[in-house]
């Protein structure tokens, strides 16, 4: 069967709701492995590559949000052009933020001292606050509007930038 004849088992809001939460827990897991690691755990060896996965995969959920999912709302629903260029705005800030934590980790050795580790969890604090902040924004203000979307706008991938949960049925 072609894949734009298939029913979606899952809505394009829903797994960006899915896709949040899977970027929660990556975050989570990152404060605290660093949490951890100042309050006399074990060192957090590859802390660097983990910080650098995660910000990776925002960074493509948040342009595969620019590329897919925000054009096709505001054509759709052109009364959310305001809120998606609200959006977009904290992309770039995010972007910032990420890039942000890059540069402090370039500044880490393989083996974090603690000073390393707090210089980490700082801009991760301050990178969770605002992700927090912004994926709540998202799904108060666009999951409906993502739901009703059909399934030729795309896959997950395409308008989210990350592969979600969706399956095709028989």
């Amino acid at each position: 069967m072609p894949p734009e004849s298939r029913a979606r088992l899952a809505a394009f809001g829903d797994e960006l709701v899915a896709i949040h939460r899977g970027l929660r827990a990556e975050l989570a897991r990152l404060r605290a492995e660093t949490d951890d690691y100042l309050a006399g755990g074990a060192r957090p060896r590859a802390l660097k590559a983990h910080c650098l996965a995660f910000c990776a995969a925002l960074t493509r959920h948040h342009t595969g949000e620019d590329r897919g999912a925000f054009p096709a709302l505001a054509a759709r629903y052109p009364d959310l052009r305001p809120l998606i260029a609200k959006m977009e705005e904290d992309h770039a800030l995010v972007s910032g933020l990420l890039q942000s934590l890059e540069g402090v980790l370039d500044g880490v050795p393989a083996d974090p001292d603690e000073r390393d580790a707090a210089r980490v969890r700082g801009e991760l604090e301050g990178l969770s606050a605002i992700v927090e902040s912004h994926f709540g924004f998202e799904e108060r203000t666009i999951v409906a509007a993502l739901n009703a979307l059909p399934a030729e706008a795309g896959s997950t991938e395409d308008l989210l930038g990350l592969p979600g949960t969706e399956t095709a049925g028989p």
